[in-house]
Order: C-alpha cells, then sequence, then structure tokens
C-alpha cells in the first residue's frame, strides 16, 4: 500500500516543544558544550545588564545537587504584565522564544544575547527552575519546570533593610536531555569563560563558587574572584606573563565611531614565531573571526609598512611586508560592541557587519601611527622583527618549495613509510601517527585497511615552539605529516577539501617520551595547523596500561584505578590472576592493538578541543617554549595534581 501523507499529520510544536525535540539546533549539542552552553547563556543576560551600566556584581554558583545559580544586582526582570501576551513580562521572557528586551525597543543598546532565545531554552531544557527578582521593593519569585510554569509569580514586600534590584536565576539542567554525560559541570571550563568576561568588561566583579564538596575533596567551597580594572590590557599581561615582551607598554586602543565601540590591545613578544590574536565581538568570541579582526590585521599592515618606510626600514624597490611578518610574536585581543550585530548562525562565529572593518581600521590607524612615531625605539623593535621574520619566510618559502617539488618528482607523493587506507573518502578514514617502526608494525597487522592508514614516525619531531620556518620545513618528519594528511605548510593555506583524512589519531606510548611526542605533534597542530583542532579533526588514542588475565578470561585496564577496582571489587580476595604492564605499543599483538585501541567498537578516542584559547597559548609556552624557570615554576606548582611523581626529569 503507497503510505498515505496529509495535513493530520503535520505536527505543530508549540511554545518551547521544539527545543526540546531539537535541543541540538538552540545549543549546538547535548554533550559537554552544550551543559556548559546554559551557564554561558544566563550569564550573559547578567553581563549584558553591566553592558548596559546597570551591574557591578554577578554570582555564579555551583551548586552540591548539581543545580547552577546566576545572581546579579542589576534592574532586575520586568514584573508587570506584558501586552501582548497578557502574562508578565517575567513569565513571558522564559516561555516564548525570540522575548527579550534586545530587538531595539530600548531596553539594551548593546548585547550578546541577542537572539532573545537564552534564558527560554534553558528553561525549557532544565527539570526546574526558579527565579527571584527584586526590583521596585518587592521581591517576585515563581517555578518552573521543564519549561512550564508550576507557580504563578509571587510578589511579596522586600525586607525594609534591603532596598536591592536584581536577578537571581537557580536551574537543574534535565538528565532526560543531557543523558550521555549527566549534569557534571567543569570548573575550569566555566572558570576560564567568566575570567574571560571579566576581561572583556573592566570594572564588573565576578564571583565563582563551586559548592560540591565530594568532586572538590574539601570542606569548604571553592571560591573565585575575577575583577580586572585594566580589562583587555591585563588579558594580554595575563596571556604574556611567560614570555618575552618586545616592548613593555601594552599598546591600548579605545574609541567609539557610530555607536561602534572598539578596544584593542597590544603587545609583540620576542620569544614567539606565530601570531596569538583574539577577537571578540559583544563577549562573544568569534573564532571564525569577521570584519573587525579584518580590520585590525589590515591597519597592522598598512601601518607599520608606512612606518618602515617613514624610517628606511624598507628601501624604494624593496617589497612591502606582509601580514604575516608584521604579526609574528603579536599577541592582540580585539573586542567591539555593536548595537546590531550580524553573526553567522547561533552559534555566533564570525561577525559579518560590514561597517564594523572600517572604524577599526580607521581608530587604530590613527592611534598606532601616533604611539609609534612617538617612541622611536618601539617601532624599531617590532619593525627590526618583522623583517627578520620576511627574511627567514623567505628561507622557509624555499624550504617550502622543496618540499612541494619533491612530492611532484617522485613517482608518489605519499611518504614511503606511509601504510595507506583503500578508501579515498576522507570523511571515513583515519591515520593513526605512532612512534617507531615497531608500534606501527603492530599497528599495520591489525589495523583495518579498508579506512585505517598508518604513519609510523622516526622518534621525536622538531619543537617548533623554539624553531624558525626554515628548519621546520626542512624536517624529514615533519614533511611526511604534510604530504601524508594533505596539509598546505601553514595554517593560513589550510584547506579542509585537500585534507584526506578527517580523524588524525595520536597514539604514542603510554609513558613519558609517548606523552612528550603527543605534545609535540599537537603543539605542531596548535601553532601551525590550528584549524586542524578547532574544526575537530584530532584525536588522541587511549591503549591500555595493563592486561590483567584471570583463568581464561582477560582484561584491559586503562588507567591504575581501574586496575585497583578489577582487583579489588570485582575479583575474590584469594584469586590467582597475572598482570602484564604494556609499557609501549610495539609490546602488544596486532590482535591486542586492534581489539583495546583501534577498533571504531571498542576504542575509546578523546577529541582535542580549544575551549580557551588563551590559556592554551600560555600552557604551550610554558611547556615548550626557552624559557626554564616558567616550566620549572608550572611543575613544581603542579606536579602533585598532576600525578607527576615518576617525570623523567
Amino acid at each position: 500500500m503507497a503510505s498515505s501523507y496529509s495535513a493530520d499529520q503535520i505536527q505543530v510544536l508549540e511554545g518551547l516543544e521544539p527545543v526540546r525535540k531539537r535541543p541540538g539546533m538552540y545549543i549546538g549539542s547535548t554533550g559537554p558544550r552544550g551543559l556548559h552552553h546554559l551557564v554561558y547563556e544566563v550569564v550573559d543576560n547578567s553581563v549584558d545588564e553591566a553592558l548596559a551600566g546597570y551591574c557591578t556584581h554577578v554570582e555564579i554558583d555551583l551548586n552540591a545537587d548539581g543545580s547552577v545559580t546566576v545572581t546579579d544586582d542589576g534592574r532586575g526582570i520586568p514584573t508587570d504584565t506584558h501586552p501582548q501576551t497578557g502574562k508578565s513580562a517575567l513569565e513571558t521572557v522564559m516561555t516564548v522564544l525570540h522575548a527579550g528586551g534586545k530587538f531595539g525597543g530600548g531596553g539594551y543598546k548593546v548585547s550578546g544575547g541577542l537572539h532573545g532565545v537564552g534564558i527560554s531554552v534553558v528553561n525549557a531544557l532544565s527539570e526546574r527552575v526558579e527565579v527571584t527578582v527584586w526590583r521596585d521593593n518587592r521581591v517576585h519569585i515563581q517555578r518552573f519546570e521543564r519549561g512550564i510554569p508550576v507557580t504563578e509569580l509571587k510578589h511579596k514586600p522586600q525586607p525594609s533593610k534591603e532596598a536591592r534590584t536584581g536577578t537571581s536565576i537557580t536551574f537543574k539542567p534535565d538528565l532526560e536531555i543531557f543523558t550521555t554525560t549527566g549534569i557534571e559541570f567543569d570548573y575550569i571550563t566555566l572558570a576560564g569563560r567568566l575570567r574571560e568576561l571579566a576581561y572583556l568588561n573592566a570594572g564588573v566583579r565576578i564571583t565563582f563558587t563551586d559548592h560540591r564538596l565530594e568532586l572538590l575533596k574539601s570542606n569548604q567551597p571553592k571560591v573565585e574572584t575575577y575583577e580586572y580594572k585594566g580589562g583587555i590590557k591585563e588579558y594580554i599581561a595575563y596571556m604574556n606573563r611567560d614570555k618575552q615582551p618586545l616592548h613593555e607598554e601594552i599598546i591600548f586602543v579605545q574609541g567609539e565611531r557610530n555607536h561602534v565601540q572598539v578596544e584593542v590591545a597590544l603587545q609583540w613578544c620576542t620569544d614567539a614565531y606565530t601570531d596569538n590574536l583574539l577577537g571578540f565581538a559583544n563577549n562573544i568570541r568569534t573564532v571564525d573571526g569577521g570584519t573587525h579582526l579584518e580590520g585590525l590585521k589590515a591597519v597592522l599592515t598598512r601601518t607599520l609598512n608606512a612606518i618602515a618606510r617613514k624610517r628606511n626600514k624598507i628601501k624604494e624597490n624593496e617589497p612591502n611586508l606582509t601580514g604575516e611578518h608584521v604579526r609574528e610574536g603579536l599577541t592582540a585581543v580585539i573586542s567591539v560592541k555593536v548595537p546590531d550585530p550580524e553573526f553567522e548562525g547561533q552559534t555566533k562565529t564570525k561577525l559579518g557587519n560590514t561597517e564594523v572593518r572600517g572604524i577599526v581600521d580607521s581608530l587604530v590607524g590613527e592611534v598606532l601611527t601616533e604611539y609609534l612615531e612617538f617612541r622611536p625605539p618601539v617601532a624599531d623593535t617590532i619593525l627590526d622583527k618583522a623583517i627578520q621574520a620576511f627574511k627567514a619566510a623567505e628561507a622557509a618559502r624555499h624550504a617550502r618549495e622543496l618540499v612541494r617539488r619533491k612530492s611532484v618528482l617522485e613517482s608518489s607523493p605519499l611518504p614511503g613509510k606511509l601504510a595507506d587506507c583503500s578508501s579515498r573518502d576522507a570523511s571515513e578514514s583515519e591515520i593513526f601517527i605512532v612512534e617507531g617502526d615497531s608500534a606501527g608494525g603492530s599497528a599495520k597487522q591489525g589495523r583495518d585497511r579498508g579506512f585505517q592508514a598508518i604513519l609510523p614516525l622516526r622518534g621525536k619531531i622538531l619543537n617548533i615552539e623554539k624553531t624558525d620556518d626554515a628548519k621546520i620545513y626542512k624536517n624529514t618528519e615533519i614533511q611526511a605529516l604534510i604530504t601524508a594528511l594533505g596539509l598546505g605548510v601553514k595554517g593560513d593555506e589550510f584547506d579542509a577539501s585537500q585534507l584526506r583524512y578527517h580523524r588524525i589519531c595520536l597514539m604514542t606510548d603510554a609513558d613519558v617520551d609517548g606523552a612528550h611526542i603527543r605534545t609535540l605533534l599537537l603543539t605542531f597542530f596548535y601553532r601551525y595547523q590550528r584549524s586542524l583542532i578547532e574544526e575537530g579533526y584530532i584525536y588522541i588514542a587511549c591503549p591500555p596500561l595493563y592486561k590483567v588475565e584471570r583463568g581464561r578470561n582477560h582484561y584491559y585496564c586503562y588507567s591504575d584505578r581501574e586496575l585497583t577496582n578489577l582487583v579489588q571489587n570485582e575479583f575474590p580476595s584469594n584469586a590467582n590472576y597475572t598482570m602484564q604492564r604494556f609499557k609501549g605499543l610495539g609490546e602488544m599483538m596486532p590482535q591486542q592493538l586492534w581489539e583495546t585501541t583501534m577498533n571504531p567498537e571498542t576504542r575509546t578516542l578523546k577529541q582535542v578541543e580549544i575551549q580557551d584559547a588563551a590559556e592554551a597559548d600560555r600552557i604551550f609556552t610554558i611547556l615548550m617554549g626557552d624559557r626554564v624557570a616558567p616550566r620549572r615554576e608550572f611543575i613544581e606548582t603542579y606536579g602533585s595534581r598532576l600525578n607527576l611523581a615518576e617525570l623523567d626529569i
């Protein structure tokens, strides 16, 4: 029978039903990222109050029962009756999508949560939400469950001594939605975003408290306060605190044109070969860039070339410095506040307002030109580094051409030690980068040749954190990586359509040397091919540490905790068993490697993400940079916490 399709099969989802039906459309995923996004949505509303000039203190509490409370001292959500809905304004913003004060009604000039779905989406995806509003000398309280109001809006007089205003929202994410991850918030992830917000909004105080004592293993809540009077200048100082600045003073630009507010902070460092530019629009991190970053890059290149010619650093017949040379070693933060921002999609990762580019260009151009002309020594040191970068790039270009020419001239452009897969569909193909021929041999025999490729590397690749471009491109192992993966040599040459595998798995031994090789590879990808990480192509394979045999059964344990749990809780007290500690992948039989580490049905792969770009940059500088003192301090500070007792120093 032909299936019928008629009007009665068309579903109309009302209220907040669409959010619960398709949560990924609103928060990206129902995994950890989406879970933390709920907190950001509520906090963004409080920060928008601060942007409007009505809030100075935001408090975030992780409660012992898995809920989160966000409290501010802003104006408080309005509680009077809304003319269109007939409900209170509070209930309207909590239960109606696209209801808020950010659509031109005069409530906010600038805001980050401009789509107006934030708090209603949080309400829809929480098993309970309790809202308390202080305004008009009264306390207003209402409770919701899974997006539906379960109490009326209650009003009671404020205590006579407490004439406060503000909003407090407590929500507990719904386990029916977040089924795979539960509701365990990561303190470090949230702290990174809250610290970032404090830097971007100078003078706003953010207090972050963790009351989950069982996670803290302490009897006292963990409390941190973020408040930075210096704003993004302090942000630059934080990112560069383990680097060697080329000039002590941080260059700062602040101005407003056509109601667009612009803040830029710049500092070059001597011991960095790449740039680190962070862009924000209305407090939202624009990871895919946008017109504000385009304007900043253009004005930096034009201004420094103009000054270089004025100071006779570049002769008449010599070419201009490119943006890449000018920005080498630069750490920069640009934060723009735009009344009507145009973002690409709900995720807000790229700013599209065309007028912002020109505003950034003109504001930064004026201030930067004046700053450098009045400080010739600073101008000279920045230009000398850029010219040195230009000369190094010429040497690197020749080395790069050798890589490409070699690939063209050879009968096969792929490195000889690559055991490729038969599939030519990049989306289903994966490559395991392994250390040494021994591990490579086991991996080649154990893999599924249909979609799994193996690339063994000989020893440790270069630490590119302290190596110039020319040496990097001459390195045999890096040449093999570049050609095997189908990468351009520099990050700005990255083209996802040329990528030969969509899962790049780093599979190293579970020892100190293996961890070091993995870190060297991550450093290469982060500094020179960051798009690979940002777009989710890099993974870490997780081989087991132990094999335990008892009778005819065998068990694999991936950590000391798993081994202890198996022996103490799963086995009888008098059980006989044998235990093997895998020191390297080469010790594992091909079938064992397949079962534990390579089989998609049974393996664990960790996808590498950049949650906090500033912190990632700082950690790579500490761990892999030239300066020993910050690294020693890091090890001494975090050694006990990171279980570094067996560190091979």
